[in-house]
């Protein structure tokens, strides 16, 4: 095997193999010698000598860099593709971890090729994919949580992507794993301008709307972090909904393609399911976006109505990651077997149903109200648990001041059982749980769930109380 030698910015080589495994718009791309890495080499050669793209690489390699924090560095590494190293010989470049296998496709006509979003969000290309790779709906709504948390840590450390999109997020379904990629294009607000305007269909409409304007425009709008939070909405929904939720039946006069798509996706943007707007709205909506429940339908309104032209409406990805966070909470499986989702939200206690089938649950289902101490014996509701067979509970649900996030314990606290017709809580690791009649429930122990009981999940500072509602369908 020939390798060739590349200098580092700190003065260290490392040996490539000189096959071009790769190229991008900007970059080309090539293995290093143990393929652990790849050096993606900057196709303009006098990248170089650019002064801007060096201190933004210096800046996104270090003080920016997430995958360096001492607490959650290891966590971030697995969700992001960080770089890793400068290359300045033969030419500008950088070195970045291969992706791991998972992100591979595996079988069929795919096999070798990345696992783009791109494949599993285009209705048309998730129909032609091997069963074992198409994955679940609920490994799809994991990669919800991990992206938006992804997004999030990007942000509060400064950064926008500005190219976030199906391309630039590789997610495996089999697993409910996602990784964001190309990094070194990043935007540091004040310091570093963006490289590109973003990706077909992920661009925000301000930024379409104002691309025929001067660079030097003052009312030209560029990518920044509020782009990103439109693209992560897009994401979002496509994910879990399999459409994209601005492409509709809608025809506006135009001179060309270009111009009916700049409309589409830019000034004339309308979202397919605009409560109040029916004309770009498809025939057959199946499973609208209100089937996921209140805290998910919310952030797609403020995204989708208000926020699709107003920036300052939309939410932060940290809002994403709450309200998808309380949406997994309200996951019910279906019991269907032949139901192509398998899970549903259960948000709505007075018509329990399927969306995705159709098809509705029996017998009882136990529905935890949690609440919070916010002054001495006022207690709050701030969430729901939907109960079901050998569900996990967890510190976050335990302890109001906990969030499920990247710095979490996760170890089970407790787990629910439906035993011999009556449904369970069994302590495993809590501490000061108490029975409704406010008795300790050591380790090994239940609580029986019955129709308006409360208990506490922990005697301990921030301690939840749980309130019992037995829903029978």
């Amino acid at each position: 095997m020939n390798t060739v030698t590349a200098t580092l910015a700190d003065g260290n080589t490392i040996e490539y193999i000189p096959e071009l495994i790769g190229e991008g718009g900007m970059k080309q791309v090539y293995f290093t010698a143990d393929k652990s890495a790849v050096l993606c080499f900057y196709k303009d050669h006098s990248a170089g000598s650019d002064l801007n793209r060096m201190a933004r690489l210096e800046a996104i390699l270090g003080r920016f860099n997430p995958t360096l924090d001492p607490k959650t560095g290891e966590y971030f590494k697995k969700l992001f593709c960080w770089p890793t190293g400068i290359v300045i010989q033969p030419h500008l470049g950088i070195i970045a971890p291969t992706y791991p296998e998972n992100y591979f496709f595996t079988t069929g006509s795919w096999a070798g090729k990345e696992k783009e979003s791109t494949w599993f969000v285009r209705p048309k290309l998730r129909q032609l994919l091997p069963t074992e790779e198409a994955g679940t709906w609920l490994n799809y709504f994991k990669i919800c949580i991990l992206l938006a948390r992804a997004v999030r840590r990007m942000h509060q450390a400064g950064l926008a992507h500005s190219d976030l999109s199906n391309k630039n997020i590789l997610i495996d379904p089999s697993s409910g794993q996602c990784v964001v990629i190309d990094i070194d294009s990043l935007v540091v607000p004040d310091l570093f301008p963006p490289d590109v305007l973003g990706t077909r269909g992920y661009i925000a409409p301000e930024v379409l709307s104002t691309i025929h304007l001067p660079l030097n425009d003052s009312k030209r709008k560029s990518p920044s972090a509020n782009t990103d939070q439109h693209a992560l909405a897009v994401l979002i929904y496509q994910y879990l909904l399999g459409r994209h939720p601005l492409e509709g039946p809608k025809i506006h006069p135009a001179s060309s393609a270009e111009e009916q798509e700049r409309l589409e996706m830019g000034s004339k943007a309308l979202f397919i399911e605009n409560p109040t707007d029916h004309s770009n709205r498809p025939q057959n909506l199946h499973v609208p976006y209100t089937a996921l429940g209140s805290h998910l339908s919310k952030l797609f309104e403020r995204s989708f109505v208000k926020g699709l032209h107003l920036v300052q409406e939309r939410p932060a990805a940290i809002e994403w990651e709450r309200g998808l966070l309380k949406t997994w909470d309200l996951l019910f499986p279906c019991r269907n077997s032949y139901c192509p989702s398998k899970w549903f939200i259960l948000h709505d206690t007075t018509n329990v149903r399927c969306p995705f089938c159709g098809s509705k649950p029996k017998g009882s289902i136990p529905i935890l109200r949690l609440r919070s101490q916010r002054r001495p014996g006022q207690w709050l509701l701030d969430g729901q648990l939907v109960v079901y067979h050998n569900l996990s509970l967890f510190k976050w649900h335990v302890f109001d001041h906990l969030r499920p996030g990247e710095e979490a314990d996760r170890t089970p606290q407790a787990y629910f059982a439906f035993h011999q017709g009556q449904w369970l809580l069994i302590n495993q690791n809590l501490s000061s749980l108490t029975s409704p009649k406010g008795n300790a429930v050591p380790p090994k122990s239940a609580v029986q769930l019955e129709d308006g009981v409360q208990f506490r999940l922990s005697q301990e500072p921030h301690g939840r109380i749980v309130e019992v509602q037995m829903l029978h369908v």
